[in-house]
C-alpha cells in the first residue's frame, strides 16, 4: 500500500484518538487550558477523585518518560497538596514532549485555581502560572539560521 502524506496524517490522528474511561463521562470537571512553545495542553480537573492523572488517555508516566517532565506534571497537585484528592485528564497536542510537559503544568495550575482561589498564592509562589512565553526565533535572510551567519571570507 502507497502511504502519502495524507494517510500518515491520518494515521497519527487516529492514534491521538481515545476512548476515555466510563468513571470520567459523566462527572463534573473544572477545566485549564495552557500553551508553552508550539503545545497545547487542555486540563480537565475531577473533584473527588484518588489522584489518577492520564495524559491523553494513558497515565503519565508512561507518556512522559523523562523525569522532568513527570515532575511539572505533579508540581502543582503538590504544591496545593491535592495530589491524591483530584483526578486529571489532560489532552496535549503539538510541539514535543517538553513543551506539552510544561504546557499541561500550566493548564493543570489553572484548573487548580478554579477549584479554590486561595490556591492562587501558593502557586505563583512557586512559579506554576508563569506563562513561559519563549517561542523559536526566525530565521533571518542571508543568514544560516536566526543568528548563525556564514562564515566570512575577506576575498
Amino acid at each position: 500500500m502507497k502511504h502519502n502524506k495524507t494517510t500518515i496524517q491520518r494515521k497519527k490522528v487516529d492514534a491521538l484518538r481515545y476512548e476515555l474511561p466510563a468513571e470520567f463521562k459523566t462527572r463534573e470537571y473544572l477545566f485549564g487550558r495552557g500553551r508553552r512553545k508550539t503545545s497545547v495542553a487542555i486540563a480537565k480537573l475531577y473533584k473527588n477523585g484518588k489522584g489518577t492523572v492520564l495524559v491523553n488517555g494513558v497515565p503519565f508516566e508512561v507518556y512522559f518518560t523523562t523525569v522532568g517532565s513527570r515532575n511539572a506534571i505533579k508540581a502543582p497537585l503538590v504544591a496545593v497538596g491535592q495530589d491524591d484528592k483530584v483526578d486529571m485528564v489532560v489532552d496535549v497536542s503539538g510541539g514535543g514532549k517538553s513543551g506539552q510537559g510544561d504546557a499541561a503544568k500550566l493548564a493543570i495550575s489553572r484548573a487548580l485555581l478554579l477549584l479554590n482561589p486561595l490556591y492562587r498564592a501558593n502557586l505563583k509562589k512557586s512559579g506554576h502560572l508563569t506563562r513561559d512565553a519563549r517561542r523559536k526565533e526566525r530565521k533571518k535572510p542571508g543568514l544560516k539560521r536566526a543568528r548563525k551567519a556564514p562564515r566570512w571570507s575577506k576575498r
